[in-house]
């Protein structure tokens, strides 16, 4: 445990670190915030960082797959904090807040508390709980009516899924899976302070924070230092979800042709095509119901990733269910044709590279709505 001091200095300065994405890693691809307690006074220099999960704890990946994760306030030196970002090539700012000795001691008290091993952990949300919204939280509670906070510099027109998609632009992968995964809450537009589940916008928000001093109402960054500039590049993906996809739909498209030219259909091919679909359907509609993933509810990529495709594709082995397949089929591909046509008017935005997926499976529910009953 780090050693604690109760009482700051009056050389003490308390700090908001940014530190820049690195746009090559999932998990580091918004950026980072921490809060910095510097007192030479006492010879102490920490990083705050609500970041950390521990991978050894109980039932890790089960409550990781149950939408409970569960990450924790560590504390250690600075200079350590400082040097790992330096070292992965990501920007560094720090604010230095202008604050009272009452109320620098309030945000320090708190956090020695919360950095006790019963206080320490908090279950992680994605938007709503994170390393950058424990910042935004700890200076509207502990400054409380001592703060005033300006969101009159940007206008608020940008659902969740907007800014995430921006900063994923260089994880295509990584943007897909969380487009497919996650539901129409995110599609709602935020509001400001919302905005602040990014780093970047918990340094934007602060440095137009006022806070009330002993002479009155003055600037909440008294001084903001650029310790370090960014160095990492963004390496792009080998095989984008565009080229990916496409090639899929041609081979769909050639296996279809084949198909329709010999009155025949490719069994296996649509064995592994819906029966994959299916599954994906499945895991989205247990995200949705049985877990605690708030955010992946009514998610309508169940339209093209339905669950009964599963088990359709089980149904392909028996001759005697084709009339009910095809049928079914039928049904699918209305789903999917009005899909298709309504894709940018749906209320969750739909990510685009899933628009050959989609209708490749049209294609072939329109092959097996046509063949099936045809088969002896």
């Amino acid at each position: 445990m780090f050693a604690q001091v109760m009482v700051l200095s009056d050389k003490a300065e308390i700090s908001i670190i940014t530190c820049g994405p690195d746009p090559n890693e999932l998990y580091s691809a918004f950026g980072h915030s921490a809060i910095r307690v510097n007192d030479p006074g006492n010879g102490i220099d920490y990083a705050f960082n609500y970041g950390v999960f521990n991978f050894d704890q109980p039932n890790f990946y089960l409550n990781f797959a149950r939408g409970r994760n569960y990450y924790m306030l560590a504390v250690y030196k600075y200079e350590n904090f400082e040097w790992a970002y330096k070292r992965d090539g990501r920007f560094i700012h720090e604010q230095v807040l202008q604050l009272t000795s009452t109320q620098r001691d309030k945000i320090y008290s708190f956090l020695l508390w919360n950095a006790q091993p019963e206080n320490r952990t908090y279950r992680y949300d994605y938007y709503h709980d994170n390393c950058a919204t424990r910042i935004r939280d700890i200076l509207v509670k502990q400054l409380s009516g001592d703060l005033k906070i300006d969101s009159t510099f940007f206008i608020a027109q940008h659902s969740f899924r907007q800014k995430t998609d921006e900063y994923l632009d260089p994880l295509p992968w990584g943007d897909l899976g969380i487009d497919i995964c996650l539901g129409l809450p995110i599609d709602r537009t935020m509001y400001a302070s919302e905005y602040m589940f990014l780093p970047d916008y918990i340094e934007a928000f602060v440095d137009r924070m006022q806070v009330k001093s002993d002479s009155g109402w003055v600037a909440l960054v008294k001084e903001k230092r650029i310790i370090a500039a960014a160095t990492v590049e963004p390496w792009n993906s080998l095989v984008h979800p565009w080229l990916a996809f496409f090639l899929l739909l041609v081979i769909i498209i050639s296996v279809s042709f084949f198909d329709w030219r010999r009155k025949k259909l490719s069994r296996w091919f649509d064995v592994t095509l819906f029966g994959l679909t299916g599954i994906i359907g499945i895991l989205l509609f247990a995200l949705w119901l049985f877990t605690d993933h708030h955010d992946a509810a009514r998610n309508f990529n169940l339209l093209w990733a339905f669950p009964l495709h599963f088990f359709a594709s089980l149904m392909l082995f028996s001759k005697r269910s084709k009339n009910l397949l095809s049928k079914y089929f039928l049904f699918c591909l209305i789903i999917l044709a009005l899909t298709l046509v309504f894709w940018w008017a749906l209320p969750q935005e739909l990510n685009v590279y899933l628009i050959p997926v989609a209708a490749g499976l049209a294609i072939r529910c329109l092959l097996n709505w046509k063949i099936l009953p045809q088969i002896h």
